[in-house]
């Protein structure tokens, strides 16, 4: 074992001869000061966010999953569902203030209590949860949701997050692995569960409860009412009970009560 092996500090890296070995402590330090370029703060969730890939990236891929996503998920041909979804869906872009995105609202033909929304601006409400959704409000607070999403750059959020932890696992390998990589397999299988549980999942439960929050605010500029989201979220969560949900902590999603909670904090916020 080498004297900078047996303190802990350097490594070596790779087969070339002309490479000096890395300092462990500058390569961490490094990763970190990248991830801090990158973080900005955004007005809309009221913090910073680690969001280095541009909107604009995004978006361009956005447009090839969503062709990809038309050309293989059944649209609903009932013009009423999509004349619904349109009169709901149309005021909460206008509220949203992003003339630069090219909104589209697609009611796909499925029974799921589903929707979602991509990078692009496309955003897709399954048969199902138009079934689901009783009245204007109800739907508005499933629509604002997804928008809000947008607002809130969680889509360049996420991937930021999964780039930086990929980086940030291959760099551990390289650190803690030992010498000759003995380690390397245990440290990713380690850390690749500890940032799946303890930064992506939280982040995504964070991630809808701003949603909901800044689809409420959305709701009130478009002239809806956002009690609506409190109605449409206890009938959801009746709906949960009868089916079952995961732990909190295993999921993508707060846990019901709490997401309630905080969205009836979040409506009795709002200006009068």
């Amino acid at each position: 074992m080498t004297k900078e092996r047996s303190e802990g500090r350097r490594v070596s890296v790779g087969m070339c001869p002309c490479c000096p070995p890395l300092d462990r402590r500058a390569l961490l330090c490094g990763l970190v000061a990248g991830a801090l370029a990158g973080c900005s703060d955004n007005a809309q969730t009221g913090r910073r966010q680690l969001a280095f890939v541009p909107d604009g990236q995004l978006a361009t891929m956005a447009d090839q999953a969503w062709a990809e996503l038309l050309s293989k998920t059944p649209v609903s041909s009932d013009a009423a569902l999509g004349q619904r979804l349109a009169s709901v869906a149309e005021p909460l872009a206008r509220a949203s203030g992003r003339k630069d995105l090219t909104w589209e609202f697609v009611v796909f033909d499925s029974p799921e209590l589903n929707a979602f929304v991509l990078p692009n601006g496309k955003v897709a409400v399954f048969r199902g949860m138009m079934e689901f959704a009783r009245d204007r409000a109800e739907l508005g607070a499933v629509v604002g949701h997804e928008v809000a999403h947008i607002l809130a750059r969680h889509p360049a959020e996420r991937v930021s997050q999964q780039l930086a932890t990929q980086v940030g696992v291959s760099v551990a390998q390289l650190v803690f692995g030992g010498e000759d990589g003995e380690n390397a397999e245990l440290v990713a299988g380690v850390l690749g569960l500890g940032a799946t549980y303890g930064v992506l999942l939280p982040y995504s439960r964070t991630h809808e409860l701003e949603a909901d929050r800044v689809g409420v605010e959305l709701m009130r500029k478009a002239g809806m009412e956002p009690l609506g989201a409190v109605r449409f979220w206890e009938r959801m969560i009746a709906h949960h009970e009868r089916q079952g949900a995961p732990p909190e902590a295993l999921s993508t999603h707060p846990a019901d009560a709490r997401r309630l909670a905080h969205l009836k904090a979040a409506v009795a916020g709002l200006p009068a």
